[in-house]
């Protein structure tokens, strides 16, 4: 596949970044075990690094040629983390501060979508200490009763609630309101639920096959099914038209392009009956034995080893 780097440049020195405080670094530190040991198998000299108040000083020490931040939720996919490596000096695997910002405020990345034509659920966002019995005659109005309560800033499915009613949508949003800030409220699309890796290559960003993600019944892909292992199945390609799939794969560049993602991206999707909803982008995807992105690039003819040193030697080209 010569589209994208597999030799890799031996004498880089790699650290992978894991961990710290989210509500998703056990999975982070799953992840960069993974990514470091499939590393490890092109590059002398790899090491794992906790993001705690000693990773400057470690970093300093290890001296880097690229950092991998295999980091989930904030800080780590927020902008945080990038930031504070370009403060460094350190290429990164990944997408830049702006990107990576813009695709965790779900309310402002849903902004960016729509300006390029991508298709999104109804909204409603709920401030974080804004009356509750307005915000949920406003959702009323606006979406119905029918809809979906999440936090304006996680992944992973943290803090997603099902509502369908006004009592059921005022407790959703009081407790997510508490737990996270800003809501994010939705209206609820009933269908496939489906991804699409992207990878930028030489010749532009890339999609790969469409994965549809299927869950025992009564169940959808939260927390405990996306990383537990037989608690979900990822169906490639996805059991949909290949008109739908390739309208898929171009609606998840399009998402990439319009964000400004850089290196790897992944978007997610429900498609209806009748229609297509673009959910979230994610910028630094799971790279645990459960994850979506490496099933996907496994069926685009890229098995996970080089798909590391893609993504570590395209790094290497911004020192």
């Amino acid at each position: 596949m010569n589209r994208v780097t597999s030799s890799a440049t031996g004498g880089l020195r790699v650290a992978v970044i894991c961990g710290g405080l989210s509500n998703e670094a056990v999975i982070s530190r799953i992840s960069a075990a993974g990514v470091s040991e499939a590393l490890r198998a092109n590059y002398k000299e790899v090491t794992v690094l906790e993001l705690d108040a000693d990773l400057t000083e470690s970093l300093r020490r290890f001296a880097p040629d690229v950092v991998f931040p295999i980091l989930h939720g904030p800080p780590g996919e927020d902008g945080t983390i990038q930031g504070f490596l370009e403060i460094l000096n350190f290429p990164y695997v990944g997408s830049s501060v702006h990107a990576s910002s813009v695709a965790m405020d779900k309310p402002v990345a849903k902004l960016v979508f729509a300006g390029a034509g991508l298709p999104l659920a109804g909204q409603v966002i709920v401030a974080e200490n804004e009356n509750l019995d307005e915000a949920v005659a406003r959702v009323d109005q606006q979406l119905g009763v029918d809809v979906v309560i999440k936090p304006a800033n996680q992944g992973s499915a943290l803090g997603v609630q099902f509502a369908n009613n006004p009592q059921e949508i005022r407790d959703a949003m009081q407790s997510a309101q508490a737990d996270y800030g800003t809501v994010l409220v939705e209206s609820r699309i009933v269908g496939k639920e489906i991804t699409v890796g992207v990878l930028d290559t030489k010749e532009g960003p890339e999609a790969f096959p469409v994965i549809e993600i299927v869950t025992p019944d009564a169940t959808w892909y939260d927390f405990e099914h996306r990383y537990t292992q037989g608690l979900s199945e990822h169906v490639v390609p996805a059991r949909i038209p290949e008109s739908t799939r390739l309208q898929l794969q171009n609606m998840a560049v399009d998402a990439h392009v319009a964000l400004g993602c850089r290196d790897l991206s992944r978007t997610d999707f429900v498609v209806g009956d009748e229609q297509i909803v673009l959910l979230e982008v994610n910028t630094l995807p799971g790279m645990t034995p459960t994850s979506l992105y490496p099933d996907g690039a496994a069926a685009w003819g890229l098995d996970f080893p080089d798909l590391m040193v893609h993504l570590v030697e395209r790094a290497a080209t911004r020192r």
